[in-house]
């Protein structure tokens, strides 16, 4: 949708989009993810069912409080909070580190994301701006996303926090993005100023 509306695309066609992947987000929360969306609602009744990572999630943000219990003090990890190495590892940065370091990792996200779309503004072609905005918008949504669930803000989705948790194919697809965007930041401004290097180097020559 983001690459769509930066590209010009209709805004009929990305509003005829929107309802049909909102429909099919509907479709799929209702039929197969009933349970997840319940527990949103009335986190305090399904705490031992669907609930359960999110609930420990809470225990683990309450516990660090502002200052955390110390690097590998956390308690959830023992066994109370499933994926506390994966999905919900943001909560055990909160348990262990506190509230403090649990900002600073989303002001890292958000630095991130306003480089990667200083980076799209000032790409060279139209291919490096689609590309850019692409990867952002992908790195932003998960990041979101995830946060979003471990602090008990959206219902349970299971994606991993990029950059942060473990497994190996995520991390590398992030890199792989950031080199991406590392790239597009060259092409757009430093090929320019070499290339005008080059024409007054080409223009101070004497002639022979």
């Amino acid at each position: 949708m983001m690459v769509g509306a930066v590209a010009g695309t209709s805004p009929v066609l990305l509003g005829l989009l929107a309802l049909v992947g909102s429909g099919a987000i509907f479709f799929a929360a209702t039929h197969e993810r009933m349970g997840r969306l319940l527990a949103f609602t009335d986190l305090e009744r399904y705490k031992q069912d669907a609930g359960l990572q999110q609930m420990q999630a809470l225990i683990a943000w309450g516990s660090g409080g502002i200052e955390g219990l110390g690097l590998g003090n956390g308690r959830q990890k023992m066994l109370y909070l499933p994926y506390a190495h994966t999905d919900f590892i943001f909560p055990m940065i909160g348990e262990e580190l506190g509230l403090r370091v649990s900002l600073l990792v989303v002001f890292l996200f958000i630095v991130i994301i306003v480089c990667g779309i200083m980076i799209a503004l000032h790409a060279r072609d139209r291919f490096g701006l689609l590309l850019a905005t692409g990867i952002v918008a992908l790195l932003g949504l998960q990041a979101a996303v995830n946060i979003g669930v471990t602090t008990s803000l959206l219902p349970n989705k299971g994606l991993p926090l990029p950059f942060v948790s473990y497994g190996g194919s995520n991390l590398v697809a992030c890199l792989f993005g950031i080199g991406l965007l590392l790239n597009i930041y060259r092409q757009g401004n430093l090929e320019p100023a070499n290339k005008g290097r080059v024409a007054l180097q080409l223009r101070v020559t004497p002639r022979i």
